[in-house]
């Protein structure tokens, strides 16, 4: 597909007509993620295992945007056939032509051996991160690329993490029941890699890149903020919506001569 170079950035910027699968869309950056493609003119195949959170993120996203929205119970977790989400989305919307890999098990995942100090950390539990935080962004990509028709030309965004780039400051935990898993870090470290992997494999049909948020503020413990604010040029943690502009420079055609790279978006987190 070739695309004229006197496209105006609102042109670039527009998905209308297209068809993105957003994962994990029930929790609070999916459905940020829903929102910011909703507002661009996607129609979205929304997945997530918690039926009420995914109801939610629908309701509010449609009572806004006059967009198309498939929602999609499924728990990654499981043995379960991933391929039904694009058979769906075809089937009801369109054939996808936006993967949003953001589904994962995070820092304050409530997992037994998952945020305790290192010697206590399950290899039962760190067999099932890895599985859902990067053995599903291989298969799910893989599936979106069987689904892709010749004329279209897809876009994979897989969603990593600061500590997949960096050790985590482990005093900023002191004094607090929080702890950062060796298998959130492999991780999301693995999904960067992948990413660069599949950007060359799978282009020119294809464009592969990933963000990479710092620190979301969840309500964490002072000490905590305050230690990782300090170390944050731009003074303070994240928000949600300040993954936005990314993901829509990603999805969309502005970023049509980007593929393998690592959009951080930390606030000069990783610029010390």
């Amino acid at each position: 597909m070739i695309i004229e170079e006197n496209y105006s950035l609102s042109e670039l910027l527009s998905l209308k007509g297209r068809t993105a699968v957003i994962t994990g869309a029930g929790g609070a950056l999916g459905r940020v993620f829903a929102e910011t493609l909703a507002e661009l003119g996607a129609s979205l195949c929304l997945v997530d295992r918690d039926a009420e959170a995914l109801k939610n993120v629908a309701l509010a996203v449609s009572s806004v945007w006059p967009v198309d929205i498939l929602e999609i119970v499924i728990d990654l977790v499981e043995n379960v056939d991933r391929n039904f989400i694009f058979t769906e989305c075809a089937k009801k919307l369109s054939p996808p032509h936006i993967l949003v890999n953001n589904a994962a098990f995070v820092g304050s995942s409530n997992l037994q051996g998952w945020a305790v100090p290192f010697l206590e950390q399950s290899i039962t539990t760190w067999k099932q991160a890895m599985d859902v935080n990067l053995t599903s962004v291989f298969e799910l990509s893989q599936l979106f690329c069987r689904q892709l028709t010749e004329e279209q030309q897809g876009s994979i965004i897989n969603i990593a993490s600061i500590y997949g780039l960096l050790g985590p400051h482990m005093s900023f935990y002191e004094g607090t029941s929080m702890g950062n898993p060796a298998a959130y870090a492999a991780s999301k470290g693995g999904v960067i890699q992948l990413t660069r992997w599949l950007a060359t494999v799978l282009g020119p049909e294809v464009r592969v890149n990933s963000i990479t948020p710092g620190g979301i503020e969840r309500n964490q413990p002072a000490a905590f903020v305050e230690k990782y604010v300090a170390s944050t040029p731009l003074g303070r943690m994240g928000r949600e919506h300040d993954l936005k502009g990314g993901l829509a420079f990603l999805a969309s055609d502005a970023s049509r001569w980007v593929t393998g790279s690592n959009l951080v978006i930390d606030g000069g987190f990783s610029a010390w």
